[in-house]
């Protein structure tokens, strides 16, 4: 062996950082400003770089939001749910490597990642079943004192806001943003740069499981930069809050209703979002068209 054989077999080798990207309107794109932001394991060590979200780039998100608006809640429940049911089968194909960034990301350990990952894996099933049920839980006919019969339909708010949860990168991420889906609306999601790994990862397994473009948009960066504007907006139409730091609480809901926005009642205290979920968020991202029919005689 020559000395520059010897030479480059012993160099050690420069690995290539990935920069996980933005997903608006179904594509991953870095920042109009460029900000780039590194992001450390929980113990400290570098792992990536993430994007970091600027004003214009959550406008963009609000408009690919709501011009996927449409095509969502207009599909059939049914549809609905079998692209649900696509993501939650990506989640499971890729679960090795979930399970690996949640347990870097939040410091756990592998079972405890797994079961995390598991749970997120159920949770994302569950609200897809929910899809073609809603009108059973909400709607229903209702009689009247006159000669009417009372119908009512559960509908999509339209655009909503969400601000991730900030200790659950992937379980409590779909436990928000599932019912969101699942109820017919569109979403634009805030999420802190140091859980973006998980979060653009499941991304990129719905970007190959049917969701339309536009549908789910993530921003990575800083929340509290993003989200009084995200509850000023005027073309969104709800806001969860529940990422948010406490202090803004108060401002954010007196902001969003500037807009007429719905605003859901999170808990100051991120919850265990390994417990059952129940049916609250699906209720609180729907609301109710009536008709009244007349009776003959």
């Amino acid at each position: 062996m020559s000395e520059d054989e010897a030479r480059v077999s012993t160099r050690k080798r420069v690995t290539v950082p990935k920069t996980y990207k933005l997903y608006v309107g179904g594509s991953f794109a870095r920042s109009e400003s460029g900000r780039v932001v590194a992001v450390a394991d929980a113990d400290g060590t570098f792992r990536a770089n993430a994007a970091k979200a600027s004003r214009k780039d959550l406008r963009d998100a609000v408009a690919a939001a709501r011009k996927a608006f449409g095509g969502w809640s207009g599909a059939s429940a049914h549809n609905r749910g079998q692209v649900l049911f696509r993501v939650a089968e990506m989640l499971e194909g890729t679960r090795d490597r979930f399970t690996s960034e949640v347990a870097a990301t939040e410091g756990l350990s592998a079972t405890e990642a797994e079961r995390a990952v598991d749970t997120a894996v159920d949770r994302m099933f569950w609200y897809a079943g929910w899809t073609d049920k809603l009108g059973v839980l909400r709607g229903g006919v209702g009689q009247v004192s006159g000669p009417y019969t009372v119908h009512s339909t559960p509908e999509p708010v339209g655009v909503v806001g969400v601000v991730a949860p900030r200790r659950s990168s992937l379980l409590g991420l779909v436990s928000v943003l599932a019912p969101v889906l699942a109820a017919g609306n569109s979403a634009v999601v805030l999420v802190d740069t140091e859980l973006a790994v998980p979060a653009v990862s499941m991304c990129e397994a719905m970007a190959t499981s049917d969701v339309p473009g536009g549908v789910v948009n993530v921003l990575t960066g800083d929340p509290a930069e993003l989200i009084s504007r995200l509850a000023s907006h005027s073309d969104v139409d709800a806001l969860d809050p529940g990422g948010a730091d406490e202090s803004l609480r108060g401002e954010l809901e007196e902001t969003a209703a500037g807009s007429v926005k719905r605003v859901l009642d999170a808990p100051l205290v991120e919850p265990d979002w390994s417990t059952a979920p129940g049916t609250g968020r699906l209720r609180a991202f729907t609301e109710l068209k009536t008709v009244w029919h007349p009776l003959g005689e």
